[in-house]
């Protein structure tokens, strides 16, 4: 059901944004050079590698790694970057993940190809098992400001009570820290 739900949801809702999406890219092409879609290499379910889409928000030369690794990370922004970040629209392009089955709309956030030791401790609690999400409980409960470890409990505590209602309680908390641009890192 979550699958379904997630693939309806998801083709509805890129349909509806299709256009503003479409102008979001040209907006980026129009502003910095290089593609509008950023394709990052991420862990997905099962550790398994997959092409997850952003809109570009940080110059071509950035390097791959977390935004918290990065010294001064605004410098690294492309000049409608830290708009399209703090009203996470860079996110929409996930959508497209979502249809194909990489991703769900709820579920750990996918972590950067890179990040060892989030991969490996959420190996060890078994949160590897379960689709990563365009959001989820960690997300709502501190997002980009959550150290490592307390991320991943959050995590394995999704895991023990992931449900189609739960899943609705985070997509409504999530609606409510987007509208409030509530722990989002530029």
């Amino acid at each position: 059901m979550k699958r379904l739900f997630d693939f309806l949801l998801a083709a509805i809702l890129l349909l509806i944004f299709s256009i503003p999406l479409l102008l979001l890219c040209l907006l980026v092409r129009l502003t910095s050079k290089g593609p509008a879609i950023y394709w990052s290499d991420r862990v997905g379910q099962n550790n398994q590698i997959f092409k997850m889409a952003k809109l570009r928000t940080m110059k071509v030369d950035a390097p791959v790694v977390a935004t918290h690794l990065i010294a001064d990370p605004k410098s690294l922004l492309t000049p409608i970057g830290g708009f399209l970040r703090k009203s996470s629209l860079d996110e929409l392009p996930q959508l497209w993940n979502i249809l194909i089955g990489d991703m769900g709309f709820v579920g750990p956030r996918p972590a950067l190809f890179n990040q060892q030791d989030l991969i490996e401790l959420r190996t060890q609690k078994g949160v590897d098992t379960l689709r990563p999400g365009l959001t989820g409980w960690a997300q709502v409960n501190g997002r980009d400001e959550l150290a490592i470890p307390e991320k991943v409990k959050l995590d394995e505590e999704y895991l023990h009570r992931e449900s189609f209602f739960f899943d609705i309680q985070i997509l409504y908390l999530t609606f409510l820290k987007v509208i409030r641009r509530d722990g989002v890192s530029h």
